[in-house]
């Protein structure tokens, strides 16, 4: 899928859209987004030593573990409910593309438990486990 598929499924939109491509694959979803040099996150973060933070990683690897269940998502968004064994291995610059690989875990009722990391060329660059709670869109609006 491509963002503008994408973006039929999931309420994020520019700049918070992380999302270039995304697939299944197997018994997961693999998901690409590439930094972009211009991107909000890393003018600040910081000047003239631009590294993607490492809570952007993290929502990188939420909105590329979307597609594992946007079958539920018809009528619900995905909350974040938590984050398990984060850890981050290595910087990510502008110009690197992310690719995430990410599987469901678990699954009981409103909340989904995913196995998620993330690299650069190869290199793992964050790993964690992600949880959302699905809510239904107008309880999100709240």
């Amino acid at each position: 899928m491509d963002r503008k598929e994408l973006s039929q499924i999931m309420p994020h939109r520019e700049p918070m859209l992380l999302v270039d491509s995304s697939c299944m694959k197997d018994e997961g979803v693999v998901s690409e987004y590439t930094i972009k040099e211009d991107e909000y996150f890393t003018r600040g973060h910081f000047p003239g030593n631009p590294i993607v933070p490492g809570v952007i990683l993290c929502e990188i690897m939420a909105q590329g573990s979307v597609l594992l269940f946007k079958d539920k998502l018809v009528d619900k968004i995905a909350l974040y409910a938590g984050m398990d064994k984060v850890r981050f291995r290595r910087t990510v610059r502008p110009g690197d593309t992310v690719k995430v690989y990410s599987k469901i875990v678990s699954s009981r009722g409103a909340f989904v438990s995913v196995d998620a990391y993330a690299e650069v060329n190869g290199e793992q660059c964050c790993n964690g486990l992600l949880s959302f709670m699905l809510v239904d869109k107008d309880q999100a609006a709240d």
